[in-house]
């Protein structure tokens, strides 16, 4: 899904003194009674109709707002936190299916906190403070845990490591590493000339082409690929071509489409493609 969904005004908020009108605009757009959020769901899962999609990002773009609100103490602007969350809106309208039995808000939330989640850590700071799922996990925790805190105690350390899975040293590190201040990585402006600064930056470490990461990105694209077709030859022949043209081409196959080549109803691929991927999934974590 592009983000020509939706008029780019309405997605990308620009400048701090249009985002009051830009929130007031789509505070005016209709919510989506469940009736009519389900018949845009499926109309755009099953014949790829680009304005069923539209609409139902459309709908949902004060929710994003929302939801960014609650992440302004990070020190980024609000109308880039809002930018970032309506990319993973439509990235949750794409996987939206009305089948699951829940609203689109309750299941976009998650895809438009990761979105902002991914945009904070990599701009709140120069030097990246959480790489692994582990880490960001305790980022956000802990960040939220000092607002009324402040230094942990013996206690509080233990505490949050136990609640989050990690060992107390990872929470002190942490917890360093947020009340720490970032470091210029160039000459100041008022260097002193007869005592020549040497910037950080002249100590870093390239990590260009590293052969360590390429190996493992190698080996690690490699093993998902052998899980991949491990799963595929599960499969009979039919249920093989439907997840192939439903997931694996670069052009997504309606289900109408795929009913058509077999002489089947829609939600008969449906089914066979919820029970292919069922027993995919079964077989790559047997």
């Amino acid at each position: 899904m592009s983000k020509d969904l939706v008029p780019s005004h309405l997605l990308v908020p620009a400048g701090t003194g249009s985002l009051d009108a830009y929130i007031a605009e789509v505070n005016k757009i209709p919510v989506l009674t469940l009736e009519e959020e389900q018949a845009f769901a499926r109309a755009y899962a099953d014949d790829g109709d680009i304005e069923a999609a539209r609409r139902m990002v459309l709908a949902h773009l004060r929710f994003v707002v929302h939801v960014a609100k609650g992440y302004t103490g990070y020190g980024l602007a609000l109308g880039d936190l809002i930018q970032e969350g309506n990319i993973g809106l439509m990235k949750a309208v794409k996987r939206f299916d009305p089948d699951h039995g829940v609203r689109l808000v309750s299941f976009a939330v998650h895809w438009i906190r990761a979105e902002m989640h991914e945009f904070i850590l990599r701009n709140w700071r120069i030097v990246k403070v959480a790489t692994t799922k582990a880490q960001r996990k305790l980022f956000f925790n802990l960040r939220k845990s000092k607002k009324r805190l402040g230094w942990l105690s013996h206690d509080e350390v233990n505490a949050v490591a136990k609640d989050l899975g990690v060992k107390p040293e990872v929470v002190l590190e942490m917890e360093s590493r947020l009340s720490g201040q970032d470091v210029g990585f160039d000459l100041p402006d008022n260097a002193d000339d007869e005592k020549p600064y040497v910037a950080p930056v002249a100590f870093l470490e390239s990590k260009i082409d590293d052969p360590e990461d390429t190996v493992s990105a190698e080996d690690l694209e490699e093993h998902n690929n052998t899980l991949l077709y491990r799963g595929l030859d599960e499969l009979d022949d039919r249920s093989q071509d439907i997840i192939r043209s439903r997931w694996l081409q670069d052009k997504k196959v309606t289900l109408q489409t795929l009913a058509d080549r077999y002489g089947v109803s829609a939600e008969r691929i449906r089914q066979l493609e919820a029970n292919a991927l069922k027993k995919m999934h079964a077989s790559i974590t047997a």
